[in-house]
């Protein structure tokens, strides 16, 4: 039959077809991107381009100072001469300075991220009575100034007979930079889900174990960034070297470039070097962990 309809001119039955799709529609971008669109952009480099102006002259100024001849009063380091550098680290004892401040430096990074990676683990991995207490007096006593620390601090190191010990001053930037390094550690910690390490026992793992195989390498960025705040604010701090330091082969480089400062009279090349060696270890440790340290603080904040 079908033979015979096909003869006599049937036209074959012709399969279904899918309806065209409809045209894509373009994803709009959000409105805040759109709104930068109408923006020239001279008004926004020019702003950018004055604060970076007013951030570098003075770092420029500095180092036309460290590195012109004395007495030369020309804006273009011309001829350079390392002079004020060598007096600085050779006669004015300069080289002893960094040393201690690196010492001082590197057990602060040392001793705060361990004693914070302990502390922000407890808050971020365990409940218990007083948490929320706890937490808040952390976040209190970041406004209270280090110098009303001075005094007890003072008195508890006479005793421990630990006065002029650089020890002293690694205690007491420890003690001061604990409760941001361990709230800071606590949100980073928080970002780490739980069913890592669960699955981590499971395998046989104990918690620490399962700490240092799953945690610790997640925490990557945000003990750089612990450590590095922790380093740079023990290498710039004044006060607590300044009240427990006063013999001069234990101070550190801030209390060094306050001894250039006369009463009379201000060597400013000697003082300008004394700030670019300073200035250096912080440029290059912001050099090199500017990614991470951009990652831990944005990480540890998201919860708290």
């Amino acid at each position: 039959m079908t033979a015979a309809l096909a003869e006599q001119g049937t036209p074959a039955r012709v399969p279904a077809q899918d309806p065209p799709a409809p045209p894509a529609t373009p994803r709009r971008r959000p409105r805040r991107e759109r709104a930068f669109d109408d923006v020239p952009r001279w008004q926004i480099y020019l702003p950018l381009a004055l604060y970076l102006l007013f951030t570098l002259v003075p770092f420029y100024w500095m180092l036309l100072f460290a590195v012109r001849p004395a007495g030369s009063t020309s804006l273009v380091p011309w001829p350079v001469t390392t002079a004020h550098f060598e007096k600085v680290w050779n006669e004015r004892s300069f080289g002893i300075f960094f040393q201690n401040s690196m010492i001082v430096g590197v057990a602060t990074l040392v001793a705060t991220t361990t004693v914070a990676l302990a502390g922000g683990y407890a808050l971020a991995r365990f409940d218990f009575r007083i948490k929320n207490a706890f937490m808040l007096a952390l976040l209190c006593s970041q406004f209270i100034p280090g110098a009303l620390m001075l005094v007890p601090l003072f008195e508890i190191f006479r005793n421990l007979q630990m006065i002029n010990s650089l020890g002293s001053v690694v205690i007491a930037e420890t003690v001061f930079q604990l409760p941001l390094s361990m709230i800071l550690i606590s949100g980073f910690i928080k970002n780490v889900p739980v069913s890592l390490e669960e699955a981590a026992w499971v395998d046989g793992c104990s918690r620490m174990r399962a700490f240092r195989a799953v945690v610790l390498p997640l925490l990557r960025p945000g003990l750089v960034a612990v450590g590095s705040f922790a380093f740079v604010h023990s290498w710039n701090h004044f006060l607590f070297a300044l009240m427990f330091l006063s013999e001069q082969d234990k101070q550190t480089i801030p209390v060094g470039l306050n001894t250039l400062i006369g009463a009379d009279s201000v060597d400013l090349g000697a003082l300008a070097a004394g700030g670019v060696i300073a200035a250096v270890p912080v440029v290059i440790v912001f050099a090199f962990i500017q990614k991470w340290l951009i990652t831990g603080f944005s990480a540890g904040a998201v919860k708290g």
